[in-house]
């Protein structure tokens, strides 16, 4: 199954023309523990700074 991911984060190492993630895995985390209650909540740890 292809899935496709959005990203606007143009200096990460996995962003790609058309605001597409190229990494071959995501992880994405609660903020405060283990559990969110919205979007503001998350934030993605796959970010890598592009050089």
């Amino acid at each position: 199954m292809k899935l496709e991911v959005k990203c606007n984060v143009e200096n990460c190492e996995y962003w790609a023309k058309g605001d597409q993630c190229v990494a071959d895995s995501i992880y994405v985390i609660a903020s405060k523990s283990r559990e969110a209650d919205n979007v503001e909540e998350t934030a993605c740890k796959t970010f890598k700074k592009r050089e």
